[in-house]
């Protein structure tokens, strides 16, 4: 009934809920990451706080000064108030060449959307760290925790080859990630949850009611911790207890809230982040001596805990040395029966015998020989029984294909076909790590299947024909045989569409990703330090080139809308909502690159042009002041009018001054080391210069201007005294009583201001 429900939901419901666990899980992320970043940032000196995540990572000084504090290693860091988008990426792309060099494997993490702030790519470059500096490097401290046998159900890679959704950019694609979560895992249930009964499956659901937190502490201190009490209460009540008891008597910093746990579904890796800390505290193991009450004394109240170890060691050990002694001898059979001279159908019902055996323990074998350490190397027991069970496999199947091509014509070529369709339809992708050579794989694998399946019907009628009569030219066919050739026809004719639409479909994928690696592999060398302004120009022509003469954005779209087609008819015709999920989750995170990606790109012209600008600029700029001080520089012998005609346009220069240093300003900061060096320098003599000499003249600068004030002083008194003169003449001059005169001298007055 479950099922069934799920499957009525439609894509637009599973989206949103998709979304919303993806939310709740991003808010516990941040959260705890924050509070893991700045347990480490405390130690720097100064220290740094992380108050907002997504925020404080932008500019990438935190990053980097977080990597330092746990490599203990100094890295180069552009700072300043004075910074900019440039100076942002530049120093996260510092920070993830760190990283690179230590050999983790960033999948489409890039400076641009951590300058951006995206929540998704600045968590999953958090846990990267958080994965190689604290958790992988404590698990590496349990190397026989490797070799134990346990639960599958959960300590799977995260990642897995060809059929993991999009590459989405929160996942690490390494195996160090499954392996330390593995190792991690078992050192909870090997270690701690056994004594308290409690079976701890995963880093999920396991831990919401808290008393898996309160047995890891116990381990550790049994005394901090009564057990039959925890079992009585609730979960908050659990979790918050177990939390306080670590952080005051352990120093565990408290990255979780209980109801960051109490949830139906609890963040795995904010609980690994948390879980891992407690190894710290644990007894070392590799100091362990062979004395029984040694063991007893580091390992308190798991006193054959480092001889459970070798015995789970030894017993793995004895368990590939058994499976290659029954290989062997499989093998052994196989070959005799293969040998026996019969009738068709006895060697067939002999071959489905073997082939039963075969598939009983492949699963098992498989999983033996999955790598355990690190490296992803195999022990000598592995290779030994890998190289017996491949062989093994590979006869198997020779003789299956031997069966087919032994029965009278056409049977024997449709089996030979049929076997060449189902390796075709079964045959996994190779993920190559240039996205360009993954495509052209697929593409070259979908034309040669697509030539391989046209025959199918063909095939199948003719087929038909025989599987009603059960006969070849009235010999008859062996019925479980013709009845499995059956259910092989089925499969081929029911899959090979579906298929080939597949492979278009990655094809397409791999083609977009190859377009948008380019991209970001493009920006990269574009919004590098720069050098001289002959090199700036390189580069614009190489974007120009790119860009604008390739039409690299056309490109893309054209890509990007086909394989939206072909998402749109893969989906639907495959039916799998799991499958819509990985599809519609590709295809929404690449446009959300891409969105970003572009506009990055988009402004790369105008920042190369900026710079070339400024090149100009400051060129023309200095060698114009240069000449202007060497000539200033010699008028200062001269006398007072020469120097004062000189300098009239001295506003001038202190303008050209001024564009001179914001220009070597600009360039000093976006350009590298050692042309940076060069221009502070180049400044640092062209301003001392300039000081000096504007010491001695700085009176000049405003002497256009006095003259001008003074000449409008002496019109003024001009005008003035004329004004007083006249005013004097007109009030002095006898005047003959009378209305209309009197009149006639007021208008007068008026006329000429002096009313």
């Amino acid at each position: 009934m479950a099922a069934s429900r799920t499957a009525s939901r439609s894509p637009r419901d599973i989206a949103n809920v998709m979304q919303r666990l993806q939310d709740e899980q991003e808010i516990v992320q941040k959260r705890t990451f924050t509070k893991w970043i700045n347990s480490h940032l405390t130690k720097r000196k100064p220290p740094l706080v992380v108050d907002d995540l997504f925020e404080d990572m932008k500019d990438g000084v935190k990053l980097l000064a977080l990597l330092e504090v746990l490599s203990g290693q100094k890295l180069p860091c552009e700072q300043g108030r004075r910074m900019k988008r440039i100076h942002a990426v530049a120093n996260i792309g510092t920070a993830l060449k760190f990283l690179e060099g230590r050999k983790i494997k960033l999948v489409n993490i890039n400076s641009t959307d951590i300058a951006d702030g995206r929540p998704s790519i600045v968590l999953g470059l958090m846990w990267t760290i958080i994965l190689y500096f604290q958790i992988e490097e404590l698990t590496s401290n349990l190397p026989q925790l490797q070799s134990l046998p346990g639960s599958t159900s959960s300590v799977d890679s995260m990642v897995s080859a060809e059929t993991a959704s999009p590459p989405s950019k929160r996942k690490v694609a390494t195996k160090i990630q499954g392996n330390a979560k593995k190792a991690l895992l078992k050192w909870v249930q090997y270690t701690v949850a056994k004594q308290t009964g409690i079976d701890v499956k995963d880093f999920g659901r396991s831990w919401r009611s808290g008393v898996a937190f309160h047995s890891v502490i116990h381990a550790i201190r049994p005394e901090l911790v009564d057990l039959e009490k925890v079992k009585g209460r609730s979960n908050r009540e659990n979790l918050e207890e177990a939390f306080t008891i670590a952080e005051s008597e352990l120093g565990i910093p408290r990255l979780l809230d209980p109801e960051d746990v109490d949830v139906d579904k609890p963040d795995e890796k904010s609980i690994m982040t948390y879980v891992a800390q407690f190894l710290k505290h644990y007894p070392d193991i590799h100091n362990t001596g062979t004395d029984g009450q040694e063991n007893d004394e580091i390992l308190p109240g798991f006193p054959s805990f480092a001889n459970s170890i070798q015995n789970f060691k030894r017993e793995d050990g004895l368990i590939l040395k058994e499976t290659k002694v029954w290989i062997e001898q499989f093998e052994r059979d196989l070959t005799r029966a293969q040998m026996t001279e019969s009738n068709l159908q006895d060697k067939y019902q002999s071959f489905k015998h073997f082939r039963v055996q075969y598939e009983i323990k492949r699963k098992q074998i498989e999983h033996l020989i999955q790598p355990v350490h690190r490296d992803g190397k195999l022990s000598l027991d592995q290779a030994l029984v890998k190289q017996s069970w491949d062989r093994v496999s590979s006869r198997l199947f020779d003789w299956h294909i031997q069966l087919d091509k032994s029965l009278p014509a056409p049977l024997g070529t449709i089996g030979a076909w049929l076997y060449r369709a189902e390796v075709a339809l079964r045959e996994e992708i190779t993920i190559q790590q240039v996205h360009e050579e993954t495509a052209n794989t697929i593409q070259r694998k979908r034309e040669q299947h697509k030539d391989l399946l046209q025959n199918t019907d063909a095939h199948k009628r003719a087929f038909h024909e025989i599987y009603r009569t059960r006969s070849v030219n009235g010999i008859p066919v062996p019925p479980d045989q013709l009845e499995d050739m059956a259910e092989r026809f089925h499969f081929v004719s029911s899959t090979s569409e579906l298929h080939l639409m597949k492979m278009e479909f990655l094809e397409l994928k791999y083609r977009l990703l190859s377009l948008l690696v380019l991209a970001e592999s493009k920006l990269k060398s574009w919004i590098i330090k720069y050098g001289r302004r002959e090199s700036v120009e390189l580069l614009l022509q190489n974007y120009i080139s790119f860009i604008e003469n390739s039409k690299f954005f056309e490109q893309y779209e054209v890509t990007y809308q086909i394989l939206k087609q072909t998402a749109e008819m893969y989906v639907k015709a495959d039916g799998s909502v799991e499958e819509a999920e990985n599809v519609m989750k590709f295809m929404n995170e690449t446009t959300a690159q891409w969105r970003n990606l572009s506009v990055e790109v988009r402004s790369v012209r105008s920042m190369l042009e900026e710079v070339i600008a400024n090149w100009d600029r400051y060129g023309n700029t200095v060698a114009s002041l240069q000449a202007w001080l060497e000539d200033a520089e010699k008028m200062l012998n001269q006398s007072e009018h020469a120097k004062k005609d000189f300098f009239r346009n001295l506003p001038h220069w202190i303008q050209q001054h001024a564009a001179m240093n914001d220009a070597g300003n600009f360039l000093i900061e976006t350009c590298d080391e050692m042309v940076s060096r060069d221009l502070k320098q180049q400044l640092l003599l062209l301003n001392g210069r300039w000081r000096e000499l504007f010491m001695e003249v700085k009176q000049y600068a405003r002497a256009d201007e006095m003259d001008r004030m003074k000449k409008e002083y002496a019109d003024c008194i001009t005008v003035l005294s004329d004004f007083a003169t006249e005013a004097h003449k007109k009030l002095s001059e006898p005047l003959e009583v009378s209305f209309i005169n009197v009149k006639l001298l007021i208008q007068d007055l008026e006329v000429r201001g002096f009313w």
